[in-house]
């Protein structure tokens, strides 16, 4: 599948699946020790969890399992910040990204709902 034989909801998955990945990234890049790794992993986690669902044609008879690990390693990466900051919570850049996570498990679940009809 390439990106223009996408729906508009899998067009957004992309979008913020991208968005976020880089934050991360970028974030990942300046830090060090621990932390440093774990944001770079969920880069990577992203974009080759993204690329499987949409992009290779090696996962194309397993793209609902695709989206539900997506979908849990999304989760799985809100709960780890909360974690990792609590009590400090107060970082609009990580309350915003989780935001776009909230938004990008919606959306998975719409996509679900409409490849489903």
């Amino acid at each position: 599948m390439n990106y223009s034989e996408l729906n508009s909801i899998q067009k957004g998955v992309v979008g913020l699946t991208l968005v976020t990945a880089l934050i991360h990234l970028v974030l990942g890049l300046g830090s060090s020790d621990i932390l440093f790794f774990l944001l770079i992993f969920n880069f990577v986690g992203y974009v080759g969890l993204l690329m499987a669902l949409y992009f290779l044609s090696r996962f194309e008879n397993n793209r609902e399992q695709v989206r539900i690990g997506l979908i849990a390693y999304t989760a799985i990466t809100i709960i780890a910040y909360f974690v990792w900051y609590f009590p400090d919570l107060i970082d609009p850049l990580g309350l915003a990204t989780k935001l776009i996570e909230v938004v990008l498990i919606v959306l998975l679940i719409k996509d679900k709902d409409v490849s489903a009809k």
